[in-house]
């Protein structure tokens, strides 16, 4: 058990250590970051890379972001060779609406129950 929480601390960190450089060497906006990570991992879902990755570390893999871009590339194609074109839009939404509803949701919370800074006078 401790090996593979190892395992999966390190693959984690690994990730972010990306997100890190990509920022920090690349001078990118996180949001830059963001988009960049889950594009990468729905290129490495594309080539079939992200599922063995998963196997390997776990939560290590499936709790950043990259793991979202994994979840929309692999919704899409499931239900692309079940439904053809229309399956890639439904696909997509069908995996990852509780994470997207949840993202919302709390969100909203956070939102009234915290101010911004500077916002007030």
């Amino acid at each position: 058990m401790i090996a593979t929480l190892l395992i999966a601390f390190i693959v984690g960190g690994l990730i972010c250590v990306v997100g890190q450089l990509i920022m920090d060497l690349g001078k990118l906006t996180p949001a830059h970051t963001l988009s960049i990570l889950v594009v990468l991992g729905s290129v490495l879902d594309g080539f079939n890379l992200y599922e063995p990755l998963i196997d390997f570390a776990g939560a290590g893999a499936t709790i950043p972001i990259t793991s979202f871009g994994n979840s929309l590339t692999h919704g899409a194609l499931a239900e692309a060779e079940k439904h053809g074109w229309i399956g890639v839009l439904t696909g997509m939404f069908e995996v990852t609406s509780s994470g997207i509803s949840a993202a919302i949701v709390f969100g909203m919370i956070g939102a009234l129950i915290f101010h911004s800074k500077g916002q007030h006078p």
